[in-house]
C-alpha cells in the first residue's frame, strides 16, 4: 500500500499524519517565519531609528525565504507519499501546493479543504476517514 498522508497547515505550523501498512505517524513541523519581525533589545529614541527597521520589502523578501524553507520541509518530508489531504484555514494549502508543483511536478494526488483550527486528535481522525471513504470509492 502506498502512504496517504493528510495535513493541516498554516502559516506558523503544519500538523502531518501519515497512513501506513503498520499504523499512522504525526509529525509537527513549526513554521520559523515571522509577519512582523521584532526588533532585539531596547528601543533606540535617537534620531536614526528609522533606518535600524528593515524596508518593507526587505521584510517581504525575507518572509517569503522563510516561508519557501518552511514548505520545502513539509514537501521532503511528504516525498514518499502517494495522495496527501491538506487542510486548514487560510491560503497556506494554496501556497504549499503550487511549491510542490514548482519542485518538478506533482506526482502526487493532492486533495484541498478549507477548515478551522483543529486538535491533534481531530486532525488524525478527518485523515483516516478521508482515505477511508476514499478507498470505499474505489
Amino acid at each position: 500500500m502506498k502512504t496517504n498522508a493528510g495535513l493541516w497547515i498554516d502559516h506558523r505550523e503544519a500538523i502531518i499524519v501519515k497512513l501506513m501498512d503498520n499504523g499512522t505517524e504525526t509529525r509537527r513541523i513549526p513554521s520559523s517565519a515571522e509577519r512582523q519581525p521584532r526588533r532585539s533589545g531596547e528601543p533606540d529614541h535617537g534620531r536614526f531609528e528609522s533606518q535600524q527597521v528593515l524596508a518593507d520589502d526587505s521584510r517581504q523578501r525575507e518572509y517569503t525565504g522563510q516561508l519557501a524553507r518552511y514548505y520545502d520541509a513539509i514537501i521532503l518530508y511528504l516525498r514518499d507519499c502517494g495522495s496527501i489531504l491538506v487542510f486548514g484555514p487560510g491560503e497556506t494549502k494554496g501556497e504549499l501546493k503550487k511549491r510542490f508543483e514548482k519542485q518538478g511536478g506533482v506526482q502526487h494526488l493532492i486533495v484541498l479543504e478549507t477548515t478551522d483550527k483543529m486538535t491533534e486528535g481531530q486532525i488524525v481522525a478527518m485523515v483516516q476517514q478521508h482515505f477511508q471513504s476514499d478507498s470505499q470509492k474505489r
